[in-house]
């Protein structure tokens, strides 16, 4: 048997329990990627963070202008420190954060899906304060894109129940 009849082989072998278990491609024909784009319309922002959450979930699903679902959200973050010198100095900190959502239909005001997503990202203390500020902000935006990507996951996984 030639490499290659064998690779086409182990190819088709590999598949197979993915077609006998219905996995449709998220953003394949059929699949939810799509029922979602424009269909939902997200809560506007009031803080910075929450401008940079809404403008990944815009980037990701799309801007509605008739929404047939509203997804609210909530921003938690705290911070704690990772790193301390022998001097007490601070060189590393960490930024968690949790975001929960929920997702209501619009004509019926009935939730169809609500949950929560959490990572966490760091940055660096060692430069000057104006890197440092730099640096706590890019680990917030980080952040708030880390939480937006795992919510249109979590919403594209869900949407088969209600979209």
């Amino acid at each position: 048997m030639s490499s290659s009849d064998r690779r086409t082989l182990l190819t088709l072998l590999a598949a197979l329990p993915l077609a006998a278990c219905g996995f449709t491609p998220v953003y394949g024909p059929g699949g939810q990627g799509n029922a979602l784009r424009g269909r939902l319309l997200v809560e506007p922002p009031d803080t910075r963070l929450g401008f940079v959450l809404v403008a990944r979930l815009e980037d990701r699903l799309g801007r509605s202008d008739a929404p047939g679902y509203v997804l609210t959200w909530d921003i938690e973050t705290s911070q704690r420190d990772l790193a301390v010198t022998g001097t007490n100095a601070i060189t590393r900190v960490n930024i968690s954060g949790t975001l929960n959502f929920r997702v209501t239909e619009t004509a019926t005001d009935v939730q169809v899906q609500a949950g929560s997503v959490s990572t966490f990202t760091a940055y660096s203390t060692t430069g000057s304060p104006v890197s440092t500020a730099a640096a706590r902000r890019d680990a917030e935006d980080r952040l708030m894109i880390a939480l937006a990507d795992q919510l249109v996951s979590r919403l594209l996984a869900g949407a088969a129940n209600w979209a």
